[in-house]
């Protein structure tokens, strides 16, 4: 729920009427799903250590490059996006233990109109930028308005929301578009909230900032950490702010107990994964089955216990990852295609010769939650489909959907057969070993692109099957900077992997993932180019359901659809997280329920193990 982009002032512009502040009472957090767990008088949250030790040094590599450290276009110009917002501080920030819950952080407190058309925030006295300098609500207003302005996900994301506005000492209000909406008075406070005075001004040679532009200056922050030296495009070190204005907000206590933080870059994963056997950093999550299963037992330090495997519960969220087909191209067009290249997936036999057994095929959009759909629909899911009935496929009345299942000779035969038939009724017959469009003789063929060598390793893997298919299968592998070009232009037939996570509340996000106004825009994450009005009135239901039981109705009906369109080919994935890290960090005795392990910033480093482990580089 964090990243978003560009694109016009246009609904600033609506009213000059002034905001109204929300009335009510003043409150310390919210929840999506009821009241918040932790009380106004909060000491700590449960899930860190208060007296963690501050100091030491961790290392983290990354896969990709920077050449920017301007947040609103760091997007477009580099990968140091996720981690510039270390410096930035929110209006609120979100609970690991508790789903979509959030608690103040530069705002002290906030109310919601009773009819959720408005929220308004107070910020705490107390927030400074690094620079000593107060952090005002027109600080608020003018990154709210600045990053909605340039930066397109940040304008789709909050397009419902008209204006923020000052409406107080220390108050900014953000009125929104409709009312109802239960997401939004939460979510417009996760933006980072940018220090207008230092972009107004110039820099030390002189020159006027533009924050619509790329820079290299190192910019000015509020948060836990600033940003103390780059290497563009290789390393980026940020050091612990000794004064820290939130450094005892309850909160904050026993978080971000490192004094330096250096990320190191490298543009191929062999690298990054030999960069952590030679000790060049110090943790990294392992997404790929086989190099978990194979790349590291014999590896002396693992067995020596200086570098640690270990898996944590994945609990905080659901996926969808897949093969992901554009629909932009005629070819896939067709439901009845799309649903063959499914058949054709041998994923039974990919887990048992590729991942070791050690993956889940994916059946939902909401994989992993209470979220996903199953079996036939009944209830108030049923009643919220019969809504939109004339919209949506019939079948997702009396059909439960079910992944074809391989892994044997009989079984591939079986569904190879289907697929042929489901071809041949889209209009495709088989012609000298290639299947063609009966009508024009164009041959069917799929380039798939990826950004790496595992996309080599599935792709390939996949071609035979599609190839007794009579289809062409061809994989383009390009660098990760083309592949984000590529992608943002949907400018693929089907890409190799693909995933979207999602929280435990969905809301205004679906809209970018799934809706027919992001189809068409450029770097929107509805990457299948999805068109249709069921799925965009479901979006709505999902968005504006009033209590906890209707969204959990309204997104299995939501899954449901999608699954019955077969927009994707569903991958696999785990209800694990599996990370290496070297043996220098310690950890709370209560790791977050929704955040795996919690690393880095609710752990700390550990001298003693440090001092037997060997001391970091």
């Amino acid at each position: 729920m964090i990243a978003r982009r560009l694109a016009a002032l246009a609904l600033v512009c609506l009213t000059t009427l002034p905001a109204t502040a929300a009335e009510g009472p003043w409150r310390h957090g919210l929840s999506l799903l009821g009241t918040p767990h932790y009380p106004a008088d909060v000491t700590h949250f449960g899930y860190v250590n208060p007296d963690a030790p501050k100091g030491g040094l961790l290392r983290l590599g990354m896969q990709g490059s920077f050449d920017s450290l301007n947040l609103v276009v760091a997007g477009v110009k580099g990968d140091l996006e996720d981690e510039l917002p270390l410096i930035y501080d929110t209006l609120m920030t979100e609970s690991l233990d508790e789903a979509s819950t959030s608690y103040g952080l530069l705002a002290e407190g906030v109310r919601v109109a009773d009819d959720l058309g408005s929220a308004t925030y107070r910020l705490r006295r107390e927030a400074r930028w690094h620079d000593g300098v107060p952090i005002t609500p027109e600080d608020v207003v003018f990154s709210f308005d600045l990053l909605k302005a340039n930066n397109p996900q940040y304008n789709f994301y909050y397009k419902d929301v008209v204006r923020a506005e000052k409406t107080g000492e220390r108050e900014v209000t953000f009125t929104f578009a409709s009312t109802g909406n239960r997401e939004l008075p939460q979510i417009v406070s996760q933006f980072p909230v940018l220090p207008k005075h230092w972009w107004e001004g110039r820099d030390a040679s002189g020159r006027q900032r533009n924050p619509t532009e790329t820079t290299l200056e190192i910019p000015l922050g509020s948060g836990p950490y600033r940003l103390a030296k780059i290497e563009p495009g290789r390393t980026a070190i940020y050091e612990r702010v000794q004064d820290y204005w939130g450094r005892d907000v309850p909160i904050n206590k026993g978080r971000y107990n490192f004094d330096t933080l250096r990320i190191e870059y490298f543009r191929d994963p062999t690298v990054l994964r030999q960069g952590l056997k030679a000790d060049q950093f110090d943790w990294m999550p392992e997404n790929i089955a086989r190099e978990w299963a194979t790349a590291y037992d014999n590896f002396p330090a693992v067995r020596e216990g200086r570098l640690i495997k270990e898996e944590f519960p994945a609990r905080g969220r659901g996926i969808m990852q897949c093969f992901t087909l554009n629909l932009r191209r005629q070819k896939f067009a067709d439901p009845r295609v799309r649903k063959a290249l499914n058949f054709a997936f041998d994923f039974e036999e990919m887990n048992r010769t590729l991942f070791y057994g050690l993956y889940k095929r994916i059946d939902s959009y909401f994989f992993g939650t209470e979220l996903a759909s199953s079996g036939l629909p009944e209830g108030r899911e049923r009643a919220i489909l019969e809504s939109v009935k004339d919209k949506i496929p019939a079948s997702v009345f009396t059909e439960p959907y079910r992944n074809p299942v391989n892994g044997t000779p009989e079984a591939r035969r079986t569904n190879l057969r289907e697929a042929v038939r489901l071809l041949q009724e889209a209009g495709y017959v088989q012609r000298d070993g290639k299947m063609v469009q009966a009508a024009t003789g164009t041959p069917l063929t799929i380039e798939f692109l990826g950004s790496d060598n595992s996309a080599e390793r599935v792709v390939l893997t996949y071609k035979p099957q599609l190839e007794r298919l009579g289809i062409g299968v061809s994989l383009r592998v390009v660098d990760p900077a083309q592949y984000a070009n590529l992608v943002r232009n949907f400018d693929f037939d089907a890409l190799a992997l693909s995933n979207w996570a999602q929280s435990l509340s969905p809301g205004n996000e679906q809209r970018n993932y799934w809706g027919s106004e992001a189809a068409d825009r450029p770097g929107s994450r509805n990457l299948a180019g999805i068109k249709d009005p069921g799925v965009d009135a479901l979006i709505d239901k999902v968005i504006f359901a009033s209590d906890r039981e209707e969204l959990v109705a309204a997104t299995r009906a939501l899954d449901r659809v999608l699954l019955a369109h077969d927009y994707v080919v569903p991958q696999w994935t785990s209800d694990v997280t599996r990370e290496l890290r070297w043996n220098r960090f310690a950890r709370p005795a209560t790791l977050p329920r929704y955040a795996g392990s919690g690393f880095p910033w609710t752990w700390w480093y550990d001298q003693t193990l440090a001092a037997k482990t060997g001391v970091a580089r």
